[in-house]
């Protein structure tokens, strides 16, 4: 099976040069008396690495790759490895930390996320878009330093330095989104 351009999606899995990839953004320019050009960007599966490629030609197709999602819970690491359990069979897998170094920051023990399978083995981490972190240092914001709505860093139980409104203490537990590492709201 394949998939032409028009049938393309964000977040849609290809293979690419035989290694797993999934779709970012694509766009398509035809000039006069021309054939179409498309410019796809790519997210490498296994290391994150973003690739742009363009493509010349009104058949330009593309195989879907055969990738498995499973929904897992983080229990613990062990020297760089993290070690998920499958919700359903119950059954643990390691997950090397260079695999999903940008998940770390939000990665606290019982977090819910999708495991990304290729050929049988664990490559990727999808994190939730928000995740709960409890804030363990916050300096004291006072009233009267700004003229505005203000903010100030706070550090989270996993060692992500987020900027916080200034009534956000130690103890708190916020909302951070995975995507930019921005604080949402206090929970």
């Amino acid at each position: 099976m394949t998939i032409t351009f028009g049938e393309l999606r964000k977040g849609l899995p290809v293979e690419l040069d035989g290694e797993p990839y999934v779709v970012v953004e694509y766009k398509s320019h035809k000039m006069q008396q021309r054939a179409p050009v498309m410019q796809v960007r790519f997210r490498s599966l296994r290391t994150g690495r973003v690739v742009d490629r363009s493509f010349q030609g009104y058949d330009v197709k593309f195989t879907p790759a055969a990738v498995e999602r499973r929904t897992a819970q983080y229990i613990y690491d062990d020297g760089g490895l993290y070690y998920f359990m499958d919700n359903d069979t119950y059954e643990q897998f390691p997950i090397s930390s260079e695999q999903i170094a940008d998940a770390l920051p939000y990665l606290v023990e019982q977090t819910t996320a999708d495991i990304v399978f290729y050929d049988g083995s664990p490559i990727a981490l999808d994190m939730p878009i928000t995740v709960e972190l409890q804030v363990t240092d916050a300096p004291p914001g006072h009233k009267g330093d700004t003229a505005q709505g203000g903010s100030k860093p706070v550090t989270v139980e996993t060692g992500l330095t987020v900027q916080a409104p200034l009534f956000v203490s130690a103890g708190d537990t916020i909302k951070v989104d995975t995507r930019s590492g921005e604080y949402l709201s206090r929970v």
